[in-house]
């Protein structure tokens, strides 16, 4: 019966949000209470339960999600990013210009979230194809592929995140365990799947695409925009921190080191939320300061960018509420019990969970939240590592984008397709990132 109701609780969503267009974060807010009531809460818990689920999330991400928005912001804002991928793209050349799209996205994505990767990196993408005159899709499925995978697998983005934080997994863990995973899957969805692509519906290759709807957009010269090292440095400087304190810890596990001031000084400096705010002040002086930009110039870069992810952050906390009734109505201690004697890997049954309210929700951040609710009481039993946990549940959320979410939308009007090659690209290629994912996540399972 418990799984009845919510299934009733996801199709009220559907209804809430497609059919009578109502805010994601309204309709997660009346689906909380409605599931709430229909489980048979006490009404005096109700309240407090959807405030716990708000807060207790919002509590872990804000900070870092943030000040991850505020760095990212003042590295588009100084032309960083463009700088990275102009240098990438000389760098490797005509022949290879697929593979600089992708190491390009893949450090742009690192430090940008999904949206505003896709917004910055499209012009570029459609400037290099009319240069080059080779098909916009042709570096446009390399680019979504390289943006959706560090969406998906690496902190500091919304999902992994806070789905580490939920589990109780190293947020260190997760990332260095992610770009084990998000490499290889890059690869296989980006310029490998664009030769399957190309068979499939060779026409999307011969589109022009339209991005008027982006308005005007900031451009530079090379030399006005800060150096390519430091532009890297900045980018990816969370992603170092955290990695350093994460490979000592591991290191320290397992030689057996005794702990002291150094080692618990390099993990305070690793630490998720201490390693987004040095990094934030390094990109206020290497994207500001350091280029004699005014302090209140910069200010505002980081003002803007915080009123644009405002909504964001409380969808994610509608989905932390939704999540936090599913595991004090009991939910998840229902699936639990369904799945106590199973032979499944707890990795495979949270990539499938997530996979499945995907499918039906759309928004991958709030199929990872709900995911979390249902798997969180099946952890404890078991002593599986919580990180391909995280990994997993990510993988799940990504798969088959289709019309209910907005990045498919996105694609299809960016490349000018229409809705059969959408699903053939957009849809195909979020299926193999999610899919080959869980392998390669499995495979590292059976040697961590």
């Amino acid at each position: 019966m418990p799984l009845v109701i919510v299934g009733f609780g996801i199709l009220a969503l559907l209804v809430l949000i497609m059919r009578f267009k109502l805010n994601t974060f309204i309709s997660l807010i009346i689906v909380s209470f409605g599931v709430a009531l229909a489980l048979g809460m006490p009404l005096k818990d109700i309240v407090k339960t959807i405030e716990a689920g708000l807060g207790g999330t919002l509590g872990h991400l804000a900070l870092i999600f943030g000040l991850g928005a505020m760095m990212g912001k003042l590295i588009a804002d100084a032309g960083g990013a463009q700088r990275i991928a102009m240098t990438l793209i000389k760098k490797f050349g005509e022949k290879n210009i697929q593979w600089a799209v992708v190491a390009a996205s893949f450090i742009i994505g690192v430090a940008l979230f999904f949206e505003v990767g896709l917004v910055l990196l499209i012009p570029i993408v459609f400037a290099i194809s009319r240069e080059l005159r080779v098909s916009i899709l042709y570096l446009g499925i390399p680019m979504a592929a390289a943006l959706s995978v560090t969406h998906g697998f690496l902190p500091p983005h919304p999902g992994p995140t806070v789905i580490a934080g939920e589990y109780g997994a190293n947020i260190g863990e997760v990332l260095l365990y992610g770009f084990i995973v998000a490499i290889p899957t890059v690869i296989l969805a980006g310029p490998l799947f664009t030769i399957v692509a190309k068979k499939l519906v060779p026409d999307s290759f011969t589109k022009t695409g339209n991005i008027a709807s982006l308005g005007e957009q900031k451009s530079f010269k090379l030399e006005e925009t800060p150096e390519f090292g430091i532009s890297v440095f900045t980018a990816l400087l969370p992603v170092i921190l955290m990695s350093i304190a994460t490979a000592i810890t591991l290191l320290q596990k397992t030689v057996g080191i005794e702990d002291n001031h150094f080692l618990a000084a390099i993990r305070f400096v690793g630490d998720a939320g201490t390693a987004m705010l040095i990094s934030l002040l390094v990109a206020i002086y290497t994207m500001g300061l350091a280029r004699k930009i005014p302090i209140k110039t910069v200010m505002e870069s980081c003002t803007t960018s915080i009123a644009h992810i405002g909504m964001m952050l409380l969808i994610i906390g509608g989905g932390g509420a939704f999540k936090q009734v599913l595991i004090n109505g009991g939910v998840g201690g229902y699936v639990a019990e369904l799945f106590k004697d199973t032979s499944l890997s707890p990795i495979f049954l949270a990539w499938m969970i997530a996979a499945i309210l995907r499918i039906s929700l759309g928004s991958a951040t709030v199929a990872a939240l709900t995911t979390a609710g249902l798997v969180i009481p099946l952890l404890g039993q078991t002593d599986v590592n919580l990180a391909l946990v995280v990994l997993a549940t990510g993988a799940g959320s990504l798969i088959a984008s289709h019309v209910n979410d907005a990045g498919f939308w996105m694609f299809k009007e960016y490349f000018g397709l229409s809705m059969k090659e959408t699903f053939a690209t957009w849809t195909l290629l979020e299926t193999i990132i999610s899919v080959a994912g869980l392998v390669f996540i499995l495979l590292l399972s059976l040697i961590v």
